[in-house]
């Protein structure tokens, strides 16, 4: 069977029992490591592995021939993309300031893509300007260099912003909390609905409950793709990604999701979802 996921902390620390042969009666899996940009495209164009981690905000395009699992992804609060701009007397604070800039986001069909354009449609006059889209470890170096304006930045980057001497213009994240009291839905494992979702969803599920039992079991595994990141990041990275919500997204969690698709729609952002095709259970 094959499965995409990125090299990220949190992806592999709940993966690696499962790709390990250390699930019962899981079978063998052949694993692709990629970016959140490429696997939302992957599932759009429905030409990737049967299961595969995705952004949230991709689901409305997917749901049809891909069922939302119910666990092994990344939901929770205080873990919200950042909207980070130069640090110093050239730091643009004033978020107005963004109008007509360049920014660069992570990818077009992100979670964090679509809370900024929520967040920037009530908070950017006239809107921003050109968007760019990059793989997510080159935008801060990117904003640092003065090549791009502000950068939205996921993941450890919010460890790691001050090394690169930038300044932080909204925790997006802390928004969406404010603002719906929900958590904030990043990322999701989806799985082709022709598969038996129900012994998925089950291996998955154990292979997270290893991760927890068994933290030192996957250290070197984990290391192996955290792009030379420190160790005292990579467990704040698991431990702010990995939460009750990856063992089972729960009503708080579908609710979470609904309310951040169902807001897209009604924006016009993404297409409405069908209620019937976004919960899967059991």
């Amino acid at each position: 069977m094959k499965i995409a996921f990125s090299p990220c902390p949190n992806d592999t620390f709940v993966f690696h029992a499962l790709v390990h042969g250390l699930v019962p009666g899981a079978p063998e899996f052949e694993v692709t490591y990629a970016d959140i940009d490429i696997t939302n495209n992957w599932a759009i164009d429905r030409t990737g592995p049967e299961i595969l981690k995705v952004s949230y905000a991709a689901l409305p395009w997917v749901l049809e021939d891909y069922a939302l699992l119910p666990c092994g992804g990344a939901l929770g609060r205080g873990c919200g993309p950042l909207v980070l701009t130069q640090g110093g007397i050239t730091s643009i604070q004033d978020p107005a300031g963004l109008s007509g800039r360049r920014v660069a986001v992570p990818s077009e069909r992100s979670t964090a893509y679509l809370l900024f354009r929520l967040w920037a449609a009530r908070n950017v006059p006239g809107g921003v300007g050109e968007i760019v889209v990059m793989p997510f470890d080159k935008i801060m170096p990117a904003v640092r260099d003065g090549q791009i304006d502000a950068g939205l930045v996921i993941h450890e980057a919010r460890f790691t912003y001050p090394n690169y001497g930038l300044a932080l213009m909204t925790d997006l994240g802390s928004w969406w909390e404010e603002t719906t009291g929900l958590p904030i839905p990043l990322g999701a494992i989806i799985a082709r609905r022709s598969l038996d979702l129900k012994a998925i969803a089950g291996w998955i599920q154990e292979s997270v409950r290893y991760a927890w039992k068994h933290p030192e079991v996957s250290l070197s595994y984990i290391a192996s793709h955290a792009q030379e990141m420190a160790p005292e990041v990579t467990q704040a990275h698991i431990d702010l990604y990995v939460n009750e919500f990856t063992g089972e997204l729960g009503e708080e969690g579908y609710n979470a999701v609904s309310a951040l698709l169902n807001l897209a729609a009604d924006e016009g952002l993404v297409p409405g979802i069908n209620p019937s095709q976004l919960i899967w259970k059991p």
